[in-house]
């Protein structure tokens, strides 16, 4: 059986847990895909697109002057930089993990010192100078299978020799037949070539410095590959899981997807590149490189939850300023509770809070302890829907979208950080919010030290807002 991978994959400043699938969303900068009206890319538009793959549910943005396709010549590498680099700095300014899709040392170098954690290389690091990027950087480096002449000719079926000696066959001319009887190559060729150029380029990085667990796999589905062979790459999945690196899955939108699905168009292989990406999480793939964010992230939590026992803690913070507040914080906890694959641990006592961030009256605080098995954006949905079951108004026009009934913040939760305007984790305000801090002293013994290990930095009492002015008393739930 399979052993369950919980290793983090380790690029940049973040840790990457993949005790979940994690999705890559693919950010390819064509003209033709964002037109800014002369001829070349609307940056704007296109940084816009990768904080929408954010909030569809992707960890990671992978950002590419345009499509690798065999046969055809890469851009310059001063054309490439060009459409990169001011992408790449809008979406790290917004604290996004951003990959860079590049076959080029220069622009890799370059934008990794911009923030990029990831260089995404096509030619599986056989460039001295891509290598020496990867050891004078803390990037994580995805090592794709990708050699020019392809696994040779066609990789022959298997054969199977039939005895023609019998003497009692018919003297009557017999049918042409192939001697083939499989539909598929030998599996064991092929994968010595792919698990070997792999396992070869891990080590080249490692001998240069490369830490292991900065080390991502991709058997390059596409690349001057027949779909016969993607095929049977993709069966092999569990056995490339087994090389101990993160294996990266990216299938989205090949040939070989349309070719086994009956799709001809791109855009119509987004349902069955969900359902090999699904395969490929179940032998043991924890990267998902894909275009349909949406789709992707939508088939991938609803397998998850169902197919894995994958509970997590975490903290929501409570605050009501309007009516019947403790009624209201009360009436918050047990409709989470009610939330599916979710439950509330524990809850502290209520808190008067001053007023901060533009609300003018004080508010009462409290924070949850949960556990849940809902992916952080399913459950931010589920969040909102008690806020407007509450009554919450929100008007983007007044200071802290004014007045609340109830206020339900995600802040924090285990193993994960994410980026994103509908939701980042650890909530950005965490470690600066008294009315937060002091309630989550009540659910255990050291929240600020509990919070700096998980890398949120706490600031000190002084320096917080929404200060604690008063006890409330006990938020009765149950």
């Amino acid at each position: 059986m399979l052993r369950e991978n919980y290793a983090t994959w380790l690029v940049g400043s973040h840790e990457l847990s993949l005790a979940r699938p994690r999705i890559m969303g693919i950010l390819d900068l064509t003209p033709e895909a964002f037109p800014d009206g002369k001829g070349g890319v609307d940056t704007k538009a296109a940084a816009e697109r990768g904080l929408e793959m954010l909030d569809e549910g992707a960890d990671i943005i992978d950002v590419g002057a345009a499509p690798v396709v065999p046969g055809q010549e890469p851009l310059a590498s001063n054309d490439e930089a060009e459409r990169v680099v001011p992408v790449i700095r809008a979406l790290v300014a917004e604290g996004a993990i951003v990959s860079v899709n590049t076959t080029h040392p220069d622009v890799a170098k370059m934008c990794v010192r911009l923030g990029a954690s990831i260089v995404n290389d096509a030619t599986g690091f056989t460039n001295p100078d891509m290598v020496q990027v990867a050891a004078e950087t803390d990037c994580g480096c995805v090592v794709m299978h990708w050699e020019h002449a392809g696994l040779g000719s066609h990789a022959p079926r298997r054969e199977v020799l039939l005895d023609d000696s019998r003497p009692t066959r018919s003297a009557a001319p017999r049918p042409m037949t192939s001697q083939h009887r499989f539909t598929l190559p030998d599996e064991a060729p092929i994968m010595r070539q792919v698990m070997g150029f792999l396992g070869d380029q891990a080590r080249t990085l490692m001998r240069a410095g490369v830490a292991h667990d900065r080390i991502c796999l991709d058997p390059g589905a596409g690349f001057d590959k027949f779909a016969d062979e993607d095929v049977v790459i993709q069966r092999a999945t569990r056995s490339m899981a087994s090389m101990g690196y993160p294996l990266l899955a990216a299938v989205s939108r090949r040939r070989f997807v349309g070719a086994i699905a009956g799709a001809a168009q791109p855009g119509q292989m987004d349902p069955a590149t969900y359902g090999i990406c699904i395969s490929s999480i179940q032998n043991g793939a924890r990267i998902l490189r894909v275009h349909d964010v949406a789709g992707t992230a939508q088939a991938v939590n609803a397998f998850w939850a169902v197919s894995h026992k994958d509970s997590r803690q975490g903290f929501v913070a409570l605050g009501s300023n309007v009516g019947d507040r403790l009624a209201n914080i009360t009436r918050a906890v047990q409709m989470i509770d009610d939330i599916p694959l979710t439950c509330v641990v524990s809850v502290s006592h209520a808190y008067e809070t001053e007023p901060a961030y533009g609300i003018k009256t004080p508010v009462a605080d409290a924070v949850a302890e949960i556990r849940t098995e809902l992916h952080p954006l399913v459950l931010m949905g589920q969040l909102l829907a008690v806020e407007d079951a509450l009554g919450r108004e929100r008007n983007p026009e007044e200071a802290g979208h004014g007045p609340r009934t109830i206020d339900c913040d995600l802040v924090w939760v285990e193993g994960e950080t994410h980026a994103g305007r509908r939701l980042t984790l650890p909530h950005p305000g965490l470690g600066e919010r008294d009315f937060v801090l002091v309630p989550m002293e009540d659910l255990m013994h050291d929240p600020v030290r509990f919070l700096r290990h998980s890398g949120v930095n706490v600031v000190d009492p002084d320096d917080r807002v929404g200060h604690v002015t008063d006890d409330l008393g006990e938020i009765v739930w149950e």
